[in-house]
């Protein structure tokens, strides 16, 4: 948004371009590209709900940017507003003096004018020369049905005109010639002939899919020689991983076209086609985190109206064979037999948790129990604890943060960041409906672990498949090794109730027969799993 705010006797004109950033774990990386365009940052804080983990990460990304930070608490028009406990943890955990806390209601529009004015009197200028050659950071990009992917950019040095053609450092072998260029004024596209360095734009140029776009990649003019990229780009990698399938069958062509729809506004997650014999055809997702995986498939259901099934997410693994390869592995049918595995690894993160002070200690339970390595603790005023601990990926994907919920009556909150692959003792945990393996309910956890989950498995299916007329084994196993097992006993069936009296050889014959029908059952049957069987198992 570029407002043009006038301060003072209206002899001088202040634009500025302000970026609003997604405040989850899962986007830190746009927004560490987004505070990189900026020449300060306004961190609001909810009057209602205080000082979360996820603040805490986005005042450091500011702080290691060397940002000016505005410190702004809003919603102060609310009931249950506490304005003067959320000041103090703003003064606790970051250092603010109390007077330069700005009280604000987005609502009501209080506090908009001192924002503003604050905005013009401490944050510094943008900076850059403007006949240097030309160097501009992308830091979002939305995609237009009919114009193509819209790219939003921050011009460093030198400056762009209408007529250029520019490429992408992460693909320098594409030129794309512009079609439009602009600003945004007033939350308006307006267009411009050029923009100079300090200044944020726009540009068109026919680009047809949002993955040839990548956030914080450098944009420079394609006549000028390859210069070194502005530091800090990636490529995003994918976290977490699931299968994706349509509850019918026939509804898989309609997922597919959804899925590429879909890429093309979010090139974020990827996808390939997979395979099963309980779900049929769907996919295999990457997603960044646990939340972008919930947004891919509220969008999914609500945008193309899909009724889809998501397997329990698992972490990606990386896995060192004895000849030496390394291969990644994120889908359980993938996994190598033990004999061919060297090592294992399983990505980690480091979990920074903001809890009362008062369930302190059932977090430190939740933690150890999730194999958490303790990191430290820090004390933001009398009521608020920061704890920090390093732990399995996966450990914290199905139901941590439910836990974590309901350990801290509903005030803790969690940010977790990347932090590497360590060895551990990993296996395959496998089903077998009748000595035959299930994928549905096949996943990769650590040895320690294994056990409680066949066994958990194994109990919640004995639950909910229902009875055969042949008797059902369920086993948990680790390659050849059974480590949990129940049975579900045969449906009973009186051959014998229209027999009235007579000779009992009748009544045996037909027992007999009986026996050796479901002995033949046992062999050849298929054991019918009903769909709600997967979805209630793939809750726990």
């Amino acid at each position: 948004w570029t407002p043009t705010y006038a301060k003072g006797d209206k002899e001088r004109e202040y634009r500025i371009n302000l970026i609003d950033t997604p405040g989850h774990v899962d986007f830190t990386y746009e927004v560490s590209k987004a505070l990189a365009a900026c020449e300060g940052a306004i961190l609001v804080v909810d009057a209602t709900q205080g000082v979360e983990a996820q603040t805490v990460a986005n005042f450091n990304l500011a702080k290691e940017l060397k940002l000016k930070i505005i410190p702004v608490i809003n919603k102060i028009d609310l009931q249950s507003a506490d304005v003067e406990r959320v000041k103090s943890q703003l003064v606790d955990a970051f250092g603010f003096d109390e007077n330069e806390i700005i009280l604000a209601s987005a609502k009501e529009g209080k506090g908009i004018e001192e924002i503003l004015e604050k905005i013009v009197e401490v944050l510094p200028p943008p900076s850059g020369n403007p006949d240097q050659p030309l160097k501009s950071l992308i830091f979002d990009s939305v995609f237009d049905v009919y114009r193509g992917v819209i790219v939003f950019l921050k011009i460093v040095e030198g400056m762009i005109k209408a007529n250029d053609a520019l490429k992408m450092l992460s693909s320098p072998g594409r030129a794309y010639k512009i079609e439009e260029l602009g600003v945004l004024k007033n939350l308006k596209m307006t267009k411009v002939e050029t923009l100079s360095c300090g200044e944020v734009g726009y540009f068109i140029s026919n680009i047809r899919s949002a993955a040839d776009v990548s956030i914080g990649d450098t944009v420079v003019n394609a006549k000028d020689a390859l210069s070194a990229p502005l530091p800090g780009f990636r490529k995003l990698k994918p976290l977490v991983f699931c299968g994706l399938y349509p509850v019918n069958a026939s509804d898989f062509d309609e997922l597919r076209a959804s899925i590429e729809k879909l890429r093309l506004t979010d090139a974020s997650f990827i996808h390939e086609p997979e395979s099963s014999p309980s779900f049929g055809f769907g996919f295999r997702c990457g997603f960044l985190g646990l939340l972008h995986m919930e947004i891919v498939q509220e969008r999914l259901e609500r945008e193309y109206g899909l009724n889809l099934i998501l397997t329990v997410p698992s972490a990606g693994y990386r896995i060192k064979k004895r000849g030496g390869e390394i291969v990644d592995v994120d889908n359980p049918a993938k996994f190598p037999s033990p004999q061919d595995i060297d090592e294992c690894e399983e990505p980690y993160v480091s979990v920074t948790m903001l809890v009362p002070t008062d369930n302190l200690d059932a977090v430190h339970e939740l933690s150890r129990g999730k194999r958490g390595i303790y990191n430290a603790t820090e004390f933001l005023g009398a009521d608020r604890v920061k704890v920090v601990y390093d732990m399995p990926l996966a450990e914290i994907l199905v139901d941590f943060y439910d836990r974590l919920k309901s350990s801290t009556r509903g005030y803790g909150s969690l940010d977790y960041e990347f932090i590497g692959y360590f060895p551990a003792k990993l296996v395959k945990l496998e089903i077998l409906i009748n000595g035959e393996p299930c994928d549905a309910f096949s996943c990769i956890i650590h040895k320690e672990m294994a056990y409680e989950k066949g066994r958990n498995l194994v109990s919640r299916l004995k639950d909910v498949i229902p009875k055969q007329l042949f008797e059902v084994s369920i086993q948990a196993a680790i390659g050849s090794q059974i480590i949990a097992s129940e049975k579900i006993r045969a449906a009973g069936k009186n051959v014998t109730a229209k027999c009235y009296g007579g000779d009992i050889t009748r009544k045996r014959k037909l027992w007999e027969k009986q026996k050796k029908g479901k002995a033949r059952m046992k062999q050849f049957g298929k054991v019918e799993i009903p769909q709600e069987a997967f979805l209630e198992v793939l809750k726990i």
